[in-house]
């Protein structure tokens, strides 16, 4: 559910602490791989990671006034998600390693196009979450996503 918060900050104060405490491990993990090229705030009602005009004038095909969402971070309604948008956009070899990694690390993987769903930071590998992140630098992101809209 989209949520009407201006700051990361305030959407956690409005979910259940144990939801709160479960985006905020995952918020852990991406603020510690992101690259300069990213940055966090708060993007379609969620907690979003994305590559702001600075570095990628052109911002997003759908809204240019919104820059290049990368990543997300989100409560619904029944689940946890965490959206990797690079994943849409990435090379069969990234997606292929992100599923076998999950996987490998004995984790049950909920995962549709780009979206990842879990109820709790406990059903997810954040180690395999960080390393994603740091396999997709926002200037090979950018490449990525320039790539698919020719």
């Amino acid at each position: 559910m989209q949520s009407k918060a201006s700051t990361v900050v305030e959407y956690l104060a409005q979910q259940a602490p144990d939801r709160a405490a479960s985006l905020q491990a995952l918020r852990e993990v991406i603020l510690a791989n992101i690259d300069a090229g990213i940055e966090e705030g708060m993007q379609y009602g969620m907690i979003g990671y994305f590559v702001p005009h600075r570095v990628f004038a052109a911002g997003y095909h759908c809204d240019p006034k919104q820059p290049l969402p990368y990543a997300a971070l989100a409560a619904q309604k029944s689940h946890l998600s965490l959206y990797l948008c690079g994943a849409g956009c990435a090379t069969p070899a990234w997606t292929d390693w992100f599923e076998s990694a999950w996987k490998a690390a004995g984790f049950k993987l909920d995962m549709g196009k780009s979206c990842v769903r879990f109820k709790s930071a406990e059903q997810v590998p954040l180690h395999v979450v960080g390393e994603a992140i740091r396999r997709l630098p926002s200037a090979l992101y950018v490449q990525n996503y320039l790539a698919t809209r020719t």
